[in-house]
C-alpha cells in the first residue's frame, strides 16, 4: 500500500531532517545521480551537513529513490551503505564509543541531530535488550522503506565498532514488503514483521562489553559539539511550544488534535502520548490558548461576550464568564472595564524637551 501522497505533507519548520542523512538518500542511487533533490533541491546549495531540511522535503528524495516501482529493499540499501559522515557528529561519537552501550547512548541523546521524525530508546533487561525506532509522524507520512534505512542504519553503525556483532533479531511494525530472507541475509539475524514496534533486540552482555581501544576524551570532544548542535535546532523548542504556535493562529471554534495530522506531521494518538511526557495536555494548552485569544479581544476589540465566546470556541456568553472567572478570577466584563478605565487614566507620554 503507497503511503500518503506527498501533496498532503506541508513543508513545515517541524521536523527537520540534516542534510548529511539526505544526502545519503539522495546519492542512494548511484554514481549517475545527478543530485538534484526531488524537492527541486540542489544538493550542492547545501552549504554544511547540519543544515535542517524539512521532513516533507526530504519525504520527496525518498519518493524520487523508490521511482515508481517501489524498490522494495531500497531502505535496505541506504542503512547498509551509510557512513559516519552521513550522521555527522553522531557518527563520529558512535566510531569514538568504548561499548555498543555507550553509542546506543549517543544514539537516544543525539538522534535529533539526524531527524527530528523520530524517538529512539533502549530498554535494557538483564539478558537482552532492545533499541526502540519509534516515528513521530503521522501514519502514512513515512515510506516503510523510511523506517528500513534507519534501523538498519543503527545496525550499520553497531557494526563500525563490533565486527564480530550481530543483533539477536529485528522486528518492524509494518507488513514484509520485499522477501523476508534477503533482510535476514543483510541484518544477519531473523527478521519479523507486523510486530509491535520497530525494534533490534541484542545480548545485554555484548551491548556492555567494553571494546579494546577507545577514546573518552575524544568522546568528550564530540559530545560537547552535539550538545552546542543540540541546542541550536531550529526547532529545538519544545512540542508543547510548537503547538501553542499552532493554536495562536489557529480557528478554535471547531479545532481538534486531528487537525494537526499534516502540519506536525503527529497522529492524535501520538501527540497526546508526546505532550503528556511533557507535563501537559491538548486540553490544556487548548485551554490556554482561548484565555490568551480572550484576553486579547477583550482588550482591542467591542465585540459582545457572545462574540468573544464565537472567536474562542465557547458556546456563548454564559459559558465564557464560567471560563474567564477560572482563568482570571473576575468576569470578562469587568476584566474589559478595567483595562478601559487603565487606558484611559494611563498618563500620556510626553516627548522630550
Amino acid at each position: 500500500m503507497r503511503a500518503a501522497a506527498p501533496s498532503a505533507l506541508r513543508a513545515t519548520a517541524w521536523p527537520t531532517v540534516a542534510a548529511s542523512y539526505a544526502h545519503a538518500v539522495a546519492h542512494a542511487r548511484g554514481p549517475r545521480d545527478d543530485g538534484t533533490g526531488g524537492a527541486g533541491t540542489t544538493l550542492g546549495a547545501w552549504a554544511s551537513p547540519t543544515q535542517r531540511l524539512p521532513f516533507a522535503d526530504v519525504r520527496l528524495l525518498w519518493e524520487r529513490l523508490l521511482g515508481p516501482d517501489e524498490n522494495p529493499y531500497v531502505g535496505l540499501t541506504v542503512g547498509s551503505s551509510l557512513r559516519p559522515a552521513d550522521l555527522h557528529v553522531l557518527g563520529h561519537l558512535v566510531l569514538a564509543s568504548a561499548s555498543l552501550a555507550e553509542a546506543a547512548a549517543a544514539a537516544v541523546s543525539y538522534h535529533p541531530l539526524v531527524s527530528e521524525a523520530c524517538v529512539v530508546s533502549l530498554h535494557r533487561g538483564p539478558r537482552q535488550s532492545r533499541m526502540v525506532y519509534r516515528p513521530m509522524v503521522v501514519p502514512g507520512a513515512m515510506h516503510p522503506q523510511q523506517v528500513e534505512a534507519v534501523v538498519t542504519g543503527m545496525v550499520t553503525a553497531a557494526g563500525w565498532i563490533a565486527r564480530d556483532w550481530a543483533p539477536v533479531s529485528v522486528a518492524f511494525a509494518h507488513r514484509a514488503i520485499g522477501e523476508p530472507g534477503r533482510y535476514a541475509g543483510i541484518l544477519r539475524c531473523p527478521v519479523a514483521f507486523d510486530a509491535a514496534e520497530n525494534a533490534i533486540t541484542v545480548r545485554t552482555a555484548e551491548l556492555d562489553r567494553p571494546r579494546a581501544l577507545s577514546d573518552p576524551d575524544l568522546v568528550a570532544l564530540h559530545r560537547r559539539h552535539a550538545d552546542v548542535l543540540l541546542g541550536g535546532l531550529p526547532a529545538s523548542a519544545t512540542l508543547r511550544a510548537r503547538v501553542r504556535g499552532w493554536l495562536d493562529r489557529a480557528d478554535l471554534f471547531r479545532v481538534g488534535p486531528e487537525d494537526l495530522r499534516d502540519v506536525l506531521f503527529l497522529s492524535p494518538r501520538t501527540l497526546r502520548r508526546a505532550l503528556r511526557e511533557e507535563d501537559t495536555s491538548w486540553r490544556e494548552l487548548l485551554d490556554n490558548a482561548r484565555h490568551m485569544r480572550a484576553l486579547e479581544l477583550l482588550r482591542t476589540s467591542d465585540l459582545t461576550l457572545d462574540g468573544v465566546a464565537r472567536q474562542v470556541g465557547l458556546s456563548g456568553a454564559a459559558a465564557l464568564v464560567r471560563a474567564f472567572t477560572r482563568w482570571h478570577h473576575m468576569t470578562p466584563g469587568a476584566y474589559r472595564r478595567h483595562h478601559a478605565h487603565s487606558t484611559s487614566t494611563a498618563p500620556s507620554k510626553r516627548p522630550p524637551p
